[in-house]
C-alpha cells in the first residue's frame, strides 16, 4: 500500500486487504515512537476496542507491540465506546490512546483512531507527526512481546474501563431525576461498543428501558452500516411507536454519535437534535458559553448565538478541528452533522451516551415531549430542516467529480438565488434566506456526501437532487 493516512479520526480500511496485523503493528510502533519522542511514553497508553470483527486481536496486536517498546499499557478487558476509552485516558493520565473501531462504517471496515493525552480527536499537527511515524515502522521489522511476558514484567494491565467514565457521568447528569421520572425509553445499540451502558445507568428505578441490538453481531444485520440515521433506525422506530415510549436512542458502533426518534417513531436529525441540546444548555440550564460547529452543522446554532448573546465558532469537519476550539475558547458545546457531540466539564470529545442522557434531561426538566421540544425550537430561531445523500463512485472518477463540483456556479438552486460561496471544507453554496448546499469528500470511505439545510424538507430534497445532478453523480 502507498502509505497510511488518517481521516476525519483516525485510519480505517478494509479488513484483509489494507487492514491487517502488519499494518496494525506499524501504526502501533509509530504511536509508541511518538509517545517517546513527545515525553509521554512513561505515562503509559490506553488502548480499546470495539466490537467488530477481531478487534479485540487487533487491540492486543497494539499491546504486544507498545509493551515491547517499554510502553506501560492499559488494556481494556471487553468492548468499551470511544469516549469511554478517551475518559479513561484522563481518568488514569495515561500519555495517550489506541482504540481500534470504525466507527460507523459498514461492516467489512475497521479503524485505528489515537487519542491524546487529553482524551479528544488527535490535531492535524499530531497526526502529521503520527503519519511520519508510522511510515518509518511501515519499512521496518517492528518488536513485540507476548502479552503474558508484558504483563510479568508490569507493563501490561487489563481495566475495565466502565466503573470511572460512568461516575464521571454522574456529576454531570442528574441520572436519578432521570432514572425516577417515569420515562419510557427504547435504546439501539446497534450492535456496538455502547450496548449496555444506558440500561447500566438508568434501570432500577421508575425508567422503564428496552435496548434493542445489545448483543455483538460485527455484520451489523438489518442496517446498512452501525450509524444512527433514519434509514438505519427503523427498527428503533418500529418500537418506539408500539411500545408508546417516550423517545428513543441510537449509539453508533463505538457510541460517539447520538441518534433520536421522537415519541412518533419520527427520526430527528442531527442538527435538530444539537440545536435543542445547545438550547437545554443556555435556556433550560442557564449556563453561557461559546457554541461550535462544523461546516455541516445547522445555522441554527449562529441563531441561537444572536438570541443568546454569545459567539459562535465554525470549523471544517472533525472533532480534530472542533475539539481544540473548544478548548481555547471554553466552549459550552460543540457539535458536528454526523450525530457526534460534545460538552464542557467532559473531555473535548464526541460522546453518544453522555448526549442521550443530556436530552432525557432536557424532557425531564421541561416535561415535553421531543416533538414538543422540536416546536418549541423552532418558535425561537424558525423552521429548519436537513438532509443528506451519500453517493459511492469508483476511484478513478474522483478527479472528474472534484473538477465538476469546481466547475459549478449555479445561479439558483430550487428556485431560491444563490448568493455566496465559499471552501471552508469542501464546497458550501449559500442560498438567500438562510437555506445551504455543501458537496464534499467523506475523509474515511469512498463517498461523496452532499447536505443541505432549508425551511421545509421539500425544499432540501429539491436542493439536494439539483446538486447531485450538477455535479454528476
Amino acid at each position: 500500500m502507498a502509505g497510511i493516512r488518517f481521516g476525519t479520526d483516525g485510519w480505517r480500511a478494509i479488513i484483509g486487504w489494507d487492514f491487517t496485523a502488519d499494518n496494525v503493528r506499524a501504526c502501533a510502533r509509530g504511536v509508541a515512537t511518538y509517545l517517546q519522542k513527545s515525553g509521554m511514553a512513561s505515562r503509559g497508553l490506553v488502548v480499546g476496542y470495539d466490537t467488530r470483527f477481531a478487534s479485540e486481536d487487533f487491540a492486543a496486536e497494539v499491546a504486544q507491540v507498545t509493551t515491547a517498546a517499554g510502553i506501560p499499557t492499559f488494556l481494556c478487558d471487553m468492548p468499551a465506546p470511544t469516549p469511554v476509552v478517551s475518559y479513561n485516558i484522563v481518568h488514569l493520565g495515561a500519555g495517550g490512546g489506541v482504540v481500534i473501531t470504525a466507527s460507523h462504517n459498514p461492516p467489512q471496515w475497521n479503524g485505528f483512531k489515537y487519542k491524546p493525552d487529553y482524551g479528544g480527536s488527535a490535531s492535524p499537527e499530531v497526526v502529521e507527526a503520527l503519519e511520519g511515524e508510522i511510515a518509518v515502522a511501515l519499512k521496518s521489522q517492528v518488536a513485540r512481546i507476548p502479552l503474558a511476558q508484558a504483563r510479568e514484567r508490569g507493563l501490561l494491565t487489563e481495566i475495565d474501563p466502565a466503573p470511572p467514565y460512568m461516575a464521571h457521568l454522574g456529576t454531570l447528569v442528574d441520572i436519578p431525576a432521570i432514572r425516577d421520572s417515569g420515562l419510557s425509553v427504547v435504546v439501539d445499540a446497534m450492535y456496538g461498543a455502547g450496548a449496555g451502558y444506558l440500561p447500566r445507568l438508568l434501570e432500577g428505578g421508575a425508567l422503564p428501558l428496552t435496548e434493542l441490538h445489545g448483543e455483538r453481531n460485527p455484520s451489523f444485520p438489518g442496517m446498512a452500516q452501525p450509524e444512527p440515521v433514519a434509514h438505519n433506525l427503523t427498527a428503533l422506530s418500529e418500537c418506539v411507536a408500539a411500545q408508546g415510549a417516550h423517545v428513543g436512542i441510537a449509539l453508533d458502533g463505538d457510541a460517539d454519535r447520538l441518534g433520536i426518534v421522537d415519541e412518533k417513531g419520527q427520526y430527528i436529525s442531527t442538527l435538530q437534535v444539537f440545536a435543542l441540546l445547545a438550547l437545554y444548555f443556555l435556556e433550560v440550564r442557564g449556563q453561557k458559553g461559546p457554541l461550535v460547529k462544523s461546516v455541516t452543522m445547522s445555522s441554527m446554532i449562529y441563531r441561537l448565538g444572536e438570541l443568546f448573546d454569545i459567539p459562535v465558532y465554525e470549523t471544517p469537519v472533525g472533532f480534530k478541528y472542533i475539539g481544540p476550539v473548544m478548548t481555547e475558547r471554553d466552549a459550552l458545546a460543540g457539535g458536528e452533522e454526523s450525530g457526534g457531540y460534545s460538552f464542557k466539564g467532559h473531555i473535548p470529545e464526541r460522546d453518544g451516551i453522555l448526549s442521550g442522557l443530556y436530552f432525557l434531561d432536557m424532557m425531564v426538566k421541561t416535561g415535553k415531549s421531543p416533538s414538543e421540544l422540536l416546536d418549541h425550537l423552532f418558535s425561537r430561531v424558525g423552521p429548519h430542516y436537513y438532509d443528506r445523500i451519500d453517493v459511492s463512485f469508483a476511484s478513478d472518477r474522483r478527479a472528474e467529480i472534484q473538477e465538476r463540483v469546481a466547475s459549478q456556479r449555479p445561479d439558483t438552486l430550487a428556485g431560491v438565488p444563490v448568493t455566496d460561496r465559499d471552501e471552508v471544507d469542501g464546497t458550501r453554496l449559500h442560498l438567500e434566506g438562510g437555506a445551504w448546499a455543501l458537496v464534499r469528500f467523506s475523509g474515511t470511505e469512498p463517498l461523496l456526501r452532499i447536505y443541505s439545510e432549508a425551511e421545509s424538507p421539500e425544499r432540501v430534497h429539491r436542493i439536494l437532487e439539483e446538486v447531485r445532478a450538477l455535479v454528476g453523480v
